[in-house]
């Protein structure tokens, strides 16, 4: 019993000892396998300098030597970019771009505004017309993998609807079976119809328009019974109707439309510049900085976010290649995000948009509108 227990163990003893020359084998081969460009002497703060390449944009050098933005907008759209009596360009859209001028140039008016239509736009930012598009453009999968345009983010929720006359009594979309629909061509607007009908199984006959003000046009002189856009869209097609009130947009709302600015592909830190500005009007509505107060804040304010914003304390602008005073310039030109909208599509407009889905967060009811943190 005695000698079998020993040699149990001697074979035990062996089978451990194989393994460890085994593993140590193992190791040793890892350690003559790895690559040779490894060096674990490396210094950690050379490595960390490589990971975080200089702050650097060439078309904030290009805007800055030009001293002026050249700023892209809808050739004429009531709320978002037209201009008025005196030629002046006016609108949701054009006071973000005033807004971006300030901010990068210190002066709201060093901007230049160059009308696009829908087929010109993605090519004006491709090729370097355009520093920045800013028109009622909505931000798909499809246009950042194929147009060469980087969305800096969204400054409209909007969604697709129908515009009708009141004379056909319709209550809801689903009783437009067998209805002629106004539509832009190669839109999602146009695509955005095909699939809401194909779904529900209806019958449409497309009324397809070279673009929006040839669709809005056709509308008006009875060429369709529906007229299907941007419910933004269909509120400012509305108000250029000869009599407005007989005009209704029914409730469905039958797509997403998340509306931003777009700038050209390759630029990483100008579509920081561009989306950080928009996220600075938006964090000044939800920290009650205004266009008036917005000066005596910057003296004033205890709170150390409105701080940071308004360049008082932090080197928040300087990271992005501007003056410490940036946000606050931004603002000064046209005010927060809810005083541009207000003014060009909410309450104190002819649109007379409610905020909806582009109220604050925090807002009651609650909106999608949230701003980065800026610290």
């Amino acid at each position: 019993m005695r000698a079998r227990s020993v040699g149990r163990k001697t074979a035990v003893g062996a089978v451990i000892a194989g393994l460890t020359g085994l593993v140590l084998s193992v190791a040793a081969c890892g350690r003559d396998d790895r690559p040779a460009d490894v060096d674990d002497g490396a210094d950690p703060a050379a490595q960390a300098q490589a990971a975080a390449p200089e702050f650097a944009s060439p078309t904030l050098a290009a805007v800055k030597r030009r001293g002026r933005l050249n700023c892209g907008v809808h050739e004429g759209l009531v709320g978002f970019a037209y201009t008025d009596n005196r030629g002046e360009w006016r609108g949701f859209d054009a006071d973000f771009c005033r807004a971006l001028a300030a901010a990068v140039l210190g002066n709201a008016n060093a901007v230049r505004f160059v009308p696009l239509t829908g087929s010109q736009r993605f090519e004006a930012v491709r090729s370097g017309r355009v520093d920045v598009l800013w028109r009622s453009t909505s931000w798909t999968l499809t246009r950042e993998a194929q147009e060469g345009v980087r969305f800096a983010g969204v400054n409209y929720y909007d969604g697709q609807g129908f515009l009708v006359r009141r004379a056909l009594d319709l209550a809801t979309a689903a009783e437009l079976n067998g209805a002629r629909v106004c539509v832009q061509r190669a839109s999602t607007s146009e695509l955005n119809v095909a699939d809401w009908f194909r779904a529900r199984g209806l019958e449409y006959t497309p009324v397809v328009a070279a673009n929006e003000e040839a669709a809005r046009a056709a509308y008006a002189r009875e060429d369709c019974d529906a007229l299907s856009a941007d419910i933004s869209a269909l509120a400012a097609a509305r108000t250029t109707l000869s009599n407005p009130e007989q005009h209704a947009i029914l409730p469905e709302v039958i797509s997403k439309e998340p509306l931003g600015p777009a700038v050209r592909r390759g630029d990483e830190a100008w579509t920081s510049i561009v989306r950080w500005t928009l996220n600075a009007l938006i964090l000044a509505e939800e920290l009650g900085v205004t266009r008036e107060n917005a000066a005596e804040l910057a003296e004033d304010s205890p709170n150390p976010q409105v701080r940071r914003l308004l360049g008082a304390e932090g080197d928040v602008g300087p990271m992005l290649g501007l003056r410490k005073d940036w946000a606050k310039a931004a603002i000064q030109a046209g005010g927060n995000y809810g005083e541009i909208f207000s003014r060009n599509v909410g309450t104190d407009s002819t649109l007379d948009l409610t905020r909806g889905l582009n109220a604050q967060w925090n807002a009651r009811p609650r909106g999608l509108i949230y701003a980065l943190p800026i610290r």
